[in-house]
């Protein structure tokens, strides 16, 4: 399936590790690109400018929560989810697989779709692979997901092996459902939960479909981080080489450097959010906790080198006092800092691969992890 609309191109690789561009009407995501996550219409405490001036190219908006509210026949009738909240770069939308086993009630899932009730008013909705494709159409994002189902691991190899030929035929139904929409994407997502030979068989099987990209799903799940790098490395042999890969719902900074290094192009995760709404804060100098008692009479900054000034103005016991109090301004600086970090992370890691110096930068960023919080207050 080839677009002129859309393009996908690899500038630089450095072992496994690549760096490109995914090009589209509304923009260019340089890869490797983290996608904040902006589930239901907004990236949580976030500005979408600000977002923007963090820089971010793409942000993730989910089917689930979107077509149980507003309705995403609402914001196609105020102009598609891009005018509705103001963020005119690309959008990347999932398909409502992965909230529907994990946050509906009374579930309901058969060869044809998903039936399920509201977590918000138990109002009975349905979700077919047509019907996924049709919202995020109506939505207008740029990247569109299959409907996939994702098993949550452990599980047996027959339950990951129903699960994944279920997606398989989903996958079908999902293309042909997207049709010809020029300038807009749609990404097949391999499944086979963590049996190696269930993962070859789904990427061999997508990589036939003539999909514009390819996503890895069902992992970041609760498995032990190696079990997750083991699938990737099964995986990416197998998927086309001019093709995005994404690897969904990843993860933390180690994840992401150690995904890179094995041909990931793009990620997003709700952990940077979440933990700076939570007094967390992601640095060079690895998770620094805002609500540690030892930030109270703290007044230096997370970093004062950071390029992102939140970073490096506020003081530590500015922010651990604001977390204390519940303030909200605390979780949308933590928030900026959160998500700074991981597009310096991306900006840093795309650099290096195009020096060809993807290994030391990795090892320099986990040394800076290791070596932990800046020297401690002299009494």
């Amino acid at each position: 399936m080839t677009d002129p609309l859309f393009s996908f191109s690899v500038h630089k690789t450095d072992g496994a590790a690549r760096t490109g561009a995914i090009s589209t009407p509304r923009g260019t995501i340089r890869t490797p690109a983290f996608m904040p996550v902006g589930t239901a219409a907004t990236v949580k405490a976030m500005h979408p400018e600000e977002v923007r001036q963090l820089g971010a190219d793409v942000v993730l908006g989910n089917v689930y929560h979107l077509m149980l509210r507003p309705g995403a026949e609402r914001v196609a009738a105020l102009g598609g989810l891009h005018t509705f909240m103001n963020w005119q770069q690309p959008i990347l939308t999932d398909s409502g697989g992965f909230q529907v086993m994990s946050l509906a009630k009374l579930r309901k899932l058969d060869e044809n779709g998903v039936t399920f009730q509201s977590h918000i008013d138990g109002r009975k909705f349905e979700l077919t692979p047509e019907r996924s494709i049709e919202i995020q159409r109506l939505l207008g994002s740029d990247i569109q997901m299959q409907l996939d189902e994702c098993v949550k691991l452990p599980c047996s190899d027959e339950e990951a092996a129903r699960a994944m030929r279920l997606s398989l035929r989903w996958a079908e139904r999902s293309l042909k459902a997207f049709g010809h929409q020029p300038g807009r994407a749609i990404h097949g997502i391999v499944q086979g939960g963590a049996v190696r030979t269930l993962r070859v068989e789904s990427a061999k099987a997508l990589s036939d479909m003539p999909f514009h990209g390819y996503s890895i799903g069902g992992l970041a799940v609760g498995e032990p981080q190696d079990v997750m790098l083991a699938m990737i490395e099964e995986v990416m042999p197998h998927l086309p080489e001019d093709k995005q890969r994404y690897l969904m719902g990843v993860g933390t900074p180690d994840d992401l450097l150690e995904s890179v290094a094995r041909g990931v192009d793009m990620f997003d995760c709700v952990m940077p959010t979440r933990a700076g709404r939570h007094g967390l804060a992601y640095s060079r100098y690895g998770k620094i906790n805002l609500l540690n008692a030892r930030h109270a009479d703290d007044p230096r900054p997370i970093d004062e080198e950071s390029r992102w000034a939140a970073t490096r103005t506020y003081s530590r016991a500015y922010l651990h006092h604001l977390m204390k109090a519940g303030e909200i301004l605390g979780m949308m600086l933590l928030t900026s800092i959160n998500l700074a970090y991981y597009q310096d992370l991306m900006a840093g890691a795309r650099a290096a691969i195009a020096a060809g110096t993807y290994k030391q930068y990795v090892a320099d960023t986990k040394a800076g992890w290791e070596r932990g919080d800046l020297t401690p207050l002299q009494p």
